[in-house]
């Protein structure tokens, strides 16, 4: 590895890939394997695969307040706060430091460090179906993909085989069958949920998440060792991140230069070839200003930063931003809408309990505007629900009265058991849903703070009806009581899915990149982020980014060879 903290005197690679989490990583893994010389820029610092998760073996009681975030860290933080804990607060960047406007609620979750959000995020992986890629044609919300299955589900094969999911094949339609390790295992109560939503419901299943954590050893990595400590990062390698997998892979090709501590505050254009010839970088300690050439850049610093990144980049072709000649740049944002469903308590089983802490649960694919049997009057798209089921354990029941050896042998016995479900719904593409910019108000980098204008509207808010309205149901005919139903006000952002900004689609008037992830109007520049996808889908949407990017990169090798780019 060549680790690049000052400038060096050669400025030039044959592709810079901006931002080091799930897609950039791949992108420079990718192109590096390829013979490219790629300069991989990150704005934060480096992260050590094993020597920098310092808090992955403390125990609960190693820390100062026992995982608890203190009320300093959430006035400091009230946004980041709500998404670490104690033992994760240094993969998340400080509030204070990196503002932005809320122009309605929406929390920005964000990780400035090599690996980016592939150290902390959530690991379930599922392919999307032609009903997600056709939706947008049939149903005249947004434009059409410029892709169907057919095209992605070759480089889902490559991506999952290398990262590695395990899963169940299930033969449906809407959410297509990967390349699996074995799945984890369901407990007992699980299992009964799933019996009786196949006796009870014809159009529903429940099947183990898919998810990339190992559940064998996998290119030199893991196995899961059933932690459930993945937001710390894992020394075993036992899920999939950039700094476990695809960096390292790059690195050993000997064409990597990781460049840590750079913010890029523009994309510099060329009128005279329309290209993109390079970037300007400033050196997030320093301050100082470095520009950078290639033949190829990958844009790749997540959905907002991509967005913003373009709309900084005017010049005399592009006044009000990089390929935003159609003000396209910045709308369509999406997030998966959720933290609704229903929980309920089971009787029975008392004698079993489960061994571990599995880091995942179960899924039940969308059943919703499959067909005409499931089409519902009140709302298009869909959701799917993920949850689990666990015997309550003594921080559930420490409030209870009591003390000393009588105390404690009540609260360590395996309490009750409670099923959580909680659905993941679409939401629509709605142009007025967007970022933009405030030339006004600047950042300690002098670059102009992100404004998010972000509401879920009607047709997400009668889904939720259903989605809360469809937990309640299956846990009541599958033999549960005290059941409730829930919905705790979501917010945008706090999914942390959120995409769109830059979508692909077949019209340059329309849409800013093409089939190829290419800016239609700079076809050396590719984005594979989130930021390019042009609907949301119901599923967590990562695996897609990391089979764009693979594509994309197979593409732009081959141009470059012919000369095309």
């Amino acid at each position: 590895m060549h680790l690049n903290i000052k400038a060096t005197d050669q400025h030039t690679y044959d592709a810079i890939v901006i931002g080091s989490g799930i897609s950039g990583g791949w992108a420079a893994k990718e192109l590096c394997e390829k013979g490219l010389k790629v300069l991989l820029l990150e704005r934060g610092r480096n992260v050590e695969h094993v020597k920098d998760y310092t808090t992955a073996n403390l125990n609960p009681w190693d820390f100062p307040h026992r995982l608890v975030n203190t009320e300093k860290d959430m006035e400091e933080d009230p946004i980041q706060g709500k998404a670490y804990d104690e033992s994760s607060k240094h993969f998340f960047v400080r509030d204070k430091e990196h503002p932005y406007i809320q122009e309605k609620p929406f929390s920005w979750v964000r990780g400035y460090h090599v690996g980016g959000r592939s150290l902390t995020w959530g690991r379930q992986c599922y392919r999307l179906s032609d009903l997600d890629f056709e939706a947008n044609a049939k149903d005249g919300h947004g434009v059409d993909w410029p892709v169907r299955y057919k095209d992605i589900a070759p480089w889902y094969d490559y991506v999952e085989t290398f990262a590695g999911i395990s899963g169940q094949a299930e033969g449906l339609p809407q959410l297509p069958d990967g390349q699996f390790l074995p799945p984890m295992e369901m407990n007992c109560v699980e299992t009964h949920l799933k019996e009786k939503v196949r006796e009870k419901f014809k159009d529903r299943l429940v099947t183990i998440a898919r998810v990339a954590n190992l559940t064998k050893g996998w290119n030199d990595r893991g196995p899961c060792q059933f932690r459930n400590l993945c937001h710390r990062g894992c020394p075993f390698g036992g899920y999939f991140s950039s700094n476990s997998a695809t960096l390292p892979v790059a690195m050993a090709t000997g064409n990597l230069t990781l460049r840590p501590f750079s913010t890029v505050s523009e994309i510099i254009y060329d009128k005279e070839t329309k290209k993109a010839k390079g970037v300007r970088v400033i050196d997030t300690e320093s301050k100082e200003t470095t520009e950078y050439f290639a033949r190829i850049i990958f844009l790749n610093a997540s959905t907002i930063a991509s967005a913003s990144i373009l709309l900084q980049s005017k010049s005399e072709v592009f006044p009000n931003g990089l390929g935003n000649n159609q003000d396209l740049v910045g709308r369509h944002l999406m997030d998966h809408h959720f933290k609704v469903g229903a929980m309920g308590e089971f009787k029975g089983y008392e004698d079993q309990y489960y061994k571990g802490r599995r880091p995942t649960g179960i899924y039940i694919p969308r059943f919703r505007n499959i067909n005409d049997a499931t089409r519902r009057e009140d709302y298009i798209r869909g959701f799917g629900y993920q949850g689990y089921a666990e015997r309550e354990a003594w921080n559930d029941a420490y409030a209870i009265n009591g003390y000393g050896e009588d105390f404690k042998n009540e609260i360590t016995k395996p309490g009750k058991w409670v099923m959580w479900m909680a659905a993941w719904g679409e939401t629509l593409p709605y142009a007025d849903n967007r970022i933009t910019l405030d030339d006004n108000r600047k950042d300690a980098w002098g670059l102009p703070l992100v404004k998010i204008n972000f509401e879920i509207k009607e047709n997400e808010k009668a889904m939720r009806k259903d989605m809360q309205g469809s937990a309640v149901e299956m846990l009541e005919k599958a033999g549960f009581h005290n059941i409730s139903g829930f919905d705790y006000d979501y917010i945008g952002g706090e999914c942390v899915h959120e995409m769109g900004t830059v979508r692909m689609g077949l019209d340059p008037k329309t849409s800013v990149l093409n089939k190829w992830n290419q800016v239609h109007d700079v076809q050396n520049l590719f984005i594979t982020d989130g930021s390019c996808m042009t609907s949301s889908a119901t599923q967590n949407p990562s695996l897609t980014y990391m089979a764009l990017t693979a594509r994309a990169c197979n593409y732009a090798a081959e141009e470059m060879k012919k000369q095309n780019l």
